[in-house]
């Protein structure tokens, strides 16, 4: 992980590698700018006004040796129009700032972003987003190739610039949580992105036991098959007869608040590979299924940042961990199971395995007497084609965890967008042979995907994120994003806050 440091100083005194600042659109210096180019008798100005640099977000320029300055370098980073400076511009310019830097020799780098203006943002909400960014885009995962693709050189220590000593206090807490979001996220790609042969639910069972070892406040429980057998999650186990690999059931516990508060429980789907079962899914593309356990390195990505913050509240993960292959053991469309409810579900399509997985688990929740439940699951294509890539479907019983996670998703800019649960749409589910099917058709697939789910969380309070669009990308880019941890620990955060005061 990188070094992040925050400090407060005059640009034109920094002895460094590179420092950083901005220019506007048209040419416009920001306020750091403005005291180099003094510092340098012009000289910003005069390269500026040849046309090198017009201040587009897309755009950098590279300087050497300024006058009247220390550092060898002064990047210059294109933030737009003044006025139009948002939350999303912002991150943008971070990321082309970072993109920069990795193209240079630079070790470290002063970044003066942080101070630039941002319309409802204050210097912690800046600062904390600089070091995610900076994590997300150095990220590599090169573990498994047999050469690294690491640079010796590469950008190790990024320092982060406030105006006045006075804001040092709340930047250098900004920047514990950046870390430890960041920290998060990368465990959540990490699992994500090894393989299915590599990554099995003895895998993360065996991830959750090296977590706990890290943190008294942490415990850790694994459900064998026969456990879950005795506990009576036919669905659960459905999915696992199957495979080879036998299922797990991992229970992460970490007791950081008082021990009458109730937890809030996190539920991650952990399918390490899904060939869709007797429903075979079609060849191509098949490999992403390696990503169906992305909820799983969520929970437990979100669980590494509590852990690594000392937060004082109480949080559960919860992962229910299979694979979902072929087999002559495997279930059949026609097959009926009973779950851990009670409840028989008549299982039309085996490739709608997740929600199997996950309703045995969040009965299993009721055990830990939850203030909220959360589950996070990579269940269905549907969401992609309702919200694209861009936002988690966020599908709830509970109109003030919805407020909630929604004002959480516009601080992290993981964004959430609330679908119906509508009973209207619970018919669908219907079933002439048991309680019901596991499937309701092509018409609203996520939402009666969630319609499914609240058929096991009557007790609590509960939200459902669908993160099959967000979880992971596609083509070059290919590799797990980490989503939507962010948006899980700012909501620990929350609670957390609201607790202390």
């Amino acid at each position: 992980m990188m070094d992040f440091i925050v400090k407060s100083g005059l640009p034109e005194k920094q002895r460094s590698a590179c420092i950083v600042v901005g220019i506007f659109q048209s040419r416009k210096l920001t306020a750091v700018a403005e005291r180099i180019d003094a510092a340098s008798d012009g000289h910003l100005s005069n390269i500026l006004r040849r046309g090198d640099m017009e201040g587009a977000i897309s755009q950098s320029l590279l300087l050497y040796n300024v006058p009247g300055t220390l550092a060898d370098r002064i990047l210059l980073i294109g933030c737009g129009k003044e006025r139009e400076l948002d939350d999303n511009a912002y991150r943008k310019i971070i990321q082309q700032t970072v993109t920069r830097l990795k193209n240079t020799s630079v070790t470290e780098a002063v970044c003066y972003l942080s101070e630039l203006n941002i319309k409802g943002r204050d210097m912690h909400w800046k600062v904390r987003q600089a070091v995610e960014v900076t994590a997300d885009m150095t990220y590599q995962f090169d573990q498994l190739k047999s050469t690294k693709t690491k640079n010796k050189r590469s950008l190790r220590k990024f320092i982060l610039t406030v105006p006045s000593r006075r804001d040092l206090t709340k930047a250098e807490k900004a920047t514990l949580e950046g870390s430890a979001i960041a920290t998060g996220v990368d465990l959540a790609k990490t699992l994500g992105n090894l393989p299915g042969n590599i990554c099995t639910p003895s895998y993360l069972a065996d991830q959750a036991k090296s977590m706990a070892k890290k943190n008294r406040a942490m415990k850790v429980e694994i459900l064998e098959e026969a456990d879950m057998k005795k506990l009576g999650m036919g669905a659960l186990l459905s999915v696992s007869q199957g495979s080879r690999q036998a299922a797990k059931l991992i229970t992460l516990d970490y007791r950081g608040g008082a021990k009458t508060a109730k937890p809030i429980v996190l539920v991650g789907k952990g399918i390490t590979f899904d060939s869709g079962g007797i429903s075979l899914k079609p060849g191509g593309k098949m490999d992403e299924m390696k990503y169906d356990m992305c909820g799983a390195a969520a929970v437990m990505g979100a669980m590494a940042a509590v852990s690594m913050l000392n937060l004082p509240v109480n949080v559960v993960a919860i992962v229910p961990a299979s694979e979902n292959l072929p087999d002559g053991l495997a279930s059949k469309p026609g097959d009926i199971v009973t779950s851990m409810s009670g409840q028989t579900i008549e299982i039309l399509n085996t490739d709608a395995e997740g929600r199997l997985v996950l309703c045995d688990a969040l009965s299993y929740a009721e055990k830990f007497d939850p203030a909220v439940v959360i589950d996070v699951a990579t269940l269905t294509g549907a969401v992609i084609v309702a919200l694209g890539r861009h936002a988690n479907g966020l599908l709830s019983n509970h109109p003030p965890l919805v407020n909630d996670l929604n004002n959480a998703s516009k601080i992290t800019g993981d964004r959430v967008w609330e679908l119906p649960l509508w009973d209207e749409y619970q018919d669908q589910l219907k079933s002439n042979f048991a309680d019901m099917a596991n499937i309701g058709g092509r018409e609203g697939g996520t939402i009666t995907a969630a319609c499914f789910l609240s058929r096991f969380t009557k007790k609590y309070h509960w939200a459902h994120l669908d993160i099959a669009g967000t979880a992971w990308k596609s083509g070059e880019a290919k590799g797990a994003t980490g989503r939507p941890v962010p948006l899980l620990v700012q909501y620990i955060l929350g609670r957390s806050g609201k607790k202390k005061s």
